[in-house]
């Protein structure tokens, strides 16, 4: 049985509607940051020594990261669904769109949610962190431009992975300036597998 070792307001909600997605079975354990840091709970360093989500574990294996859990699951359960045929030019896109999202896309956004907390004293490096969150939504937001999904005309593993990029952009106010990224996001939320998600995952604070 699947286990994904779910953290509250977090990347592990994207696992959840993967899952959904899929149709696969599967059990969550709940894990609560801390009201006052944020952080993960200790408990996870029991599931890995990071102590980080998501996490699954499948049987006796322990997998971390996103982007190698989503992997994993297309590939191990997915019997050829939300992935490209390994030999098309599509699936050299997705695996970019797979690295990307982590990789290069979240980072100015995650230099942002730590720079807000430090008031005046960011405001040396607000100026190049804003330059590169437009950079990347730019980016995005033209690749996205008359297509319904990142990757060709269904959706595959690549849009649930890149979700969290639009959906913490929403957070911060930052999407509705870009018309096709905030359509994708809109759409991916009303698929019924990622309803199905929140209704199981609980609370979430970037799902509108």
């Amino acid at each position: 049985m699947i286990v994904v070792h779910h953290l509250n307001d977090s990347r592990s909600q994207r696992i959840l509607w993967l899952l959904e997605e899929l149709g696969l079975p599967y059990e969550i354990k709940r894990y609560q940051r801390d009201a006052q840091t944020r952080l993960a709970p200790p408990e996870l360093k029991k599931v890995h020594p990071l102590g980080k989500s998501p996490v699954i574990t499948d049987g006796n294996r322990t997998i971390i990261e996103s982007g190698a859990i989503i992997d994993y699951l297309i590939r191990r359960h997915g019997g050829g669904r939300l992935q490209p045929a390994p030999d098309s030019p599509a699936y050299d896109e997705y695996v970019q769109w797979m690295h990307y999202a982590e990789g290069s896309a979240m980072l100015p956004l995650m230099l942002n949610l730590y720079v807000t907390r430090l008031g005046e004293a960011a405001a040396p490096l607000t100026p190049r962190i804003e330059s590169e969150i437009a950079n990347h939504l730019g980016y995005i937001d033209g690749a996205l431009k008359g297509r319904q999904f990142i990757v060709g005309d269904t959706l595959t593993g690549a849009d649930i992975q890149m979700s969290f990029v639009g959906e913490i952009a929403g957070a911060f106010g930052k999407r509705a300036q870009y018309p096709n990224l905030d359509a994708w996001i809109k759409r991916l939320h009303e698929r019924p597998a990622y309803k199905k998600a929140l209704e199981r995952g609980g609370a979430y604070s970037f799902g509108s």
